[in-house]
């Protein structure tokens, strides 16, 4: 068997637009798409095609982005003779953040006893708990979770729904998630069935807080918004207005040097600082009201 790789280097946000394009295109077809982090902080798309003609394949992927491709390089190249998806899975080793582990499908026989757990496979929606900032809102939202008891909570750029499904599975209480992104919430419902919380995770398609769903629900004692600086910026009064009184926000999808700008942009909407803490670069902020 003939693999071919397609990748390209991008900006997070055009990054993972493409690779939704790709998996829309050609998911249906068998081929892999993948979205990882590279460690000068670019984000990687690669789609593994079984069989087909390197310059062909490349120049279908450039002529569907067209416009989209913001600049980016598409190179094509023949893999050795591998088994490509048992290489991948391997990588994706479980993960822990306080008292979840996040793991594949592959590695059910791997949860140690005890611990909460959420399956997520890779796929095209954003959120298998390897990243940092994925990891961290777990970490930070087990400790809030351990202190208090939230009854309305909103998880705004869900991905792959994994935060919700965690508060879920923790509190045993509905949860709202939110996407811009239709893929990413046909994923989040998926994994919802998958992990048992279907019945208390609600996924809608949202472009930002703009939906009557979110304003019905509201107000939050808990919001969750692992999403990026700018956005979190931009939503900050409608974010805030959603809030309960003593309500939580979690914010994070942000580098250090971006953190003054974000705090402050909901500290202008009556909101304090209550604990911030960086996950291998990235910050996961606790913002109160």
């Amino acid at each position: 068997m003939v693999t071919l790789k397609a990748s390209l280097t991008a900006a997070f946000p055009e990054a993972r637009r493409i690779s939704n394009f790709w998996e829309r295109d050609y998911g249906g077809d068998g081929v892999a798409v993948s979205l990882d982090e590279r460690a000068d902080g670019r984000w990687s798309v690669e789609a593994y095609f079984e069989n087909g003609d390197a310059a062909a394949i490349g120049n279908a992927l450039r002529d569907r982005l067209g416009a989209d491709a913001f600049g980016a390089a598409i190179a094509v190249e023949l893999l050795p003779d591998a088994d490509w998806v048992a290489v991948g899975l391997a990588a994706l080793s479980p993960v822990g953040a306080g008292r979840f582990i996040v793991h594949g499908s592959h590695d059910r026989g791997r949860v140690p006893a005890g611990r909460v757990a959420i399956e997520i496979d890779a796929a095209q929606a954003f959120g298998t708990g390897h990243h940092a900032t994925t990891a961290g809102c777990l970490a930070v939202l087990d400790r809030l979770m351990r202190r208090r008891r939230f009854r309305h909570v909103l998880d705004l750029g869900t991905g792959s729904g994994l935060l919700a499904i965690a508060i879920a599975k923790m509190l045993r209480r509905p949860v709202l998630a939110a996407d811009i992104d239709p893929l990413a919430i046909e994923a989040a419902r998926e994994n919802a069935r998958r992990n048992g919380t279907a019945h208390l995770v609600r996924s809608v398609v949202a472009q930002g807080v703009d939906h009557a769903v979110i304003r019905n629900a509201a107000p939050f004692d808990l919001v969750v918004a692992n999403i990026l600086a700018e956005p979190l910026c931009r939503l900050a009064p409608r974010l805030s207005a959603l809030m309960a009184r003593r309500g939580v926000i979690v914010l994070a999808g942000l580098l250090p040097e971006q953190r003054g700008r974000v705090v402050a942009a909901y500290r202008m909407q009556g909101l304090k600082l209550s604990g911030a803490r960086t996950f291998d670069g990235w910050s996961v902020l606790m913002m109160r009201r």
